[in-house]
Parts: structure tokens; C-alpha cells; sequence
């Protein structure tokens, strides 16, 4: 009960217990040395082949919450940032109630969080001049330009045409060689976490990701965040494979803002001074 709160799916029945169900949980999922479960994918009978080149169209399967690094030393900006958050996991948790994590309100949680939280299933869909991802959890989608554009300049700026912040930020890709589809991204939303835990990032942020395919079924996939404003180094989040799952089809993973709204106050305000 704990995870389906925990994916923004709000259930009548949890019950007063949940917010110490919920608290546990996301203990443990940091604790787990595979960062959690993957769902169940079906054997393929292509695991042993090799991977086509140029190609990660389909459905690939991670884990509820993949083990992300510990960020590097923040700078004086990035740990007063840091201590205005009041997360619901992790070390310096609070009750939900007094958490101002955005996903209590069901805002969009925002890159790079959404490739860091609940990766249950992302779906490339390679397009003449862009690749789209969709995420499952929320179900969020982004644009990656493949037509040789650069990434914007000035976002967020006071020039009057600068483009403003986006929660998914702006993105671009493109291989380097066969096998590997790298996105670098800018322009993101600072008023979206980095990560469950609370860490932050600025507007100044950008990223860099690395979708390699190992083989048929494996893909390989690393971020790398360099936000000198709040972080003294750049920062290499995490590690982890996906598998290709031939028969998949998302889940209806959303948070729902009334539901949401319910569950705050009839369980997590009450709860919060026990």
C-alpha cells in the first residue's frame, strides 16, 4: 500500500498506519542493494543478440527506485537550497504532512527526478528528427531533438526573447557511434527536486545522459548533472540497466490532485502530531 501512495496512486483504505508504512519504505528502498524491484518482463529469446545499431525504439523495464549516488559537496547557495527542503524520505525526513516535497501536490516532478524515482518502464519512440521518451510513473513524455539544434542560451533570462525554464527542460541527442544515445539538457525548472531525498538543483543545471546498449535486451543508462552554482563537482547520479520488454504496456500511474488533496487531509494532517 505503502509503494502505490508512493507512486502518487492514492487508495481509500490505507489507513492511519500508512505514513509510518510509507516512511519504512522509502528506508528500505534505499537500503536495497538492487535499489528495489524490477516488474516482471518476459523471457526474450533475443537476450543473447546483438543489439541493432542506432535503435532503442521499444518498451524498457527498470526498478521503483534504482540506487542514486550520494551528490558531491555543496557550495554555501546549494546547502541553504537544501535545507529549505523538507523531504518525506530519506535521512532528514519529516512527516508528509510537514513535507513540501512538490509531489505532495501532484506538480510535476521533473527532470532528472523522473529518471532517477519509479523507473517501472520508459518508452523511446525514434522519429525522423526528434526521439520521444515516455515515462510510465506520471506519465510524462520528452521531446529529444535529433536534427543538430543546440540547446537553448539565455534560459530563464531578463533578455525578452530567452526561453523560459521547463519542468523536463530542453533536450538534444545524439550518437556516439552505434550503440550509445547520449541527451544533454538545460534549462530546467529549479522549483523541481533532484532527487526524493530533497537535494536540489539550480537553473543554471545541466545534464548529460547516456543510453548504451550492452546487447539486444540491455540497456545501460548513467546521468551526469554539473551545477556549479550548487555543487562544487559534477555530479554522477547513478548507474543502472534497463531491460527490454517485448510485450510491454504501461500501467495507469498518476497522481491525482483531488485524491491527493483527500489523502492530506483525512490521514496526513491528522497523523502528523502522533
Amino acid at each position: 500500500m505503502a509503494h502505490r501512495i508512493a507512486r502518487g496512486i492514492f487508495t481509500k483504505s490505507a489507513g492511519l498506519g500508512l505514513i509510518a508504512s510509507l516512511v519504512i519504505a522509502g528506508s528500505l528502498w534505499a537500503q536495497a542493494p538492487n535499489g528495489g524491484q524490477r516488474p516482471n518482463v518476459p523471457q526474450s529469446k533475443t537476450a543473447s543478440a546483438p543489439a541493432p545499431a542506432k535503435d532503442i525504439n521499444g518498451v524498457w523495464a527498470g526498478v521503483a527506485a534504482p540506487r542514486v549516488n550520494n551528490p558531491p559537496p555543496m557550495t554555501p547557495a546549494g546547502q541553504a537550497a537544501f535545507k529549505a527542503n523538507k523531504p518525506f524520505f530519506g535521512p532528514a525526513l519529516v512527516p508528509v504532512a510537514e513535507s513540501n516535497d512538490p509531489m505532495i501536490h501532484c506538480d510535476p516532478i521533473g527532470f532528472p527526478r523522473d529518471v532517477l524515482f519509479e523507473i517501472r518502464g520508459i518508452k523511446f519512440a525514434q522519429l525522423p528528427k526528434e526521439t520521444l521518451q515516455l515515462m510510465q510513473y506520471q506519465r510524462t513524455w520528452r521531446e529529444i531533438w535529433t536534427d543538430g539544434r543546440a540547446l537553448p542560451k539565455g534560459v530563464g533570462g531578463d533578455s525578452p526573447d530567452a526561453p523560459d525554464p521547463r519542468y523536463y527542460g530542453y533536450s538534444i541527442g545524439h550518437w556516439d557511434g552505434d550503440y550509445t544515445f547520449v541527451v544533454n539538457t538545460n534549462g530546467m525548472d529549479e522549483r523541481t527536486w533532484l532527487d526524493e531525498n530533497g537535494h536540489v538543483k539550480s537553473a543554471d543545471a545541466t545534464a548529460e545522459e547516456r543510453y548504451t546498449r550492452l546487447d539486444h535486451d540491455t540497456l545501460e543508462y548513467t546521468v551526469t548533472i554539473t551545477d556549479p552554482k550548487y555543487y562544487t563537482q559534477p555530479y554522477n547520479a547513478i548507474k543502472f540497466d534497463l531491460k527490454w520488454n517485448p510485450n510491454g504496456e504501461f500501467e495507469e500511474q498518476l497522481c491525482i490532485p483531488t485524491d491527493m488533496e483527500t489523502y492530506m487531509k483525512t490521514i496526513a494532517n491528522p497523523a502528523a502530531p502522533k
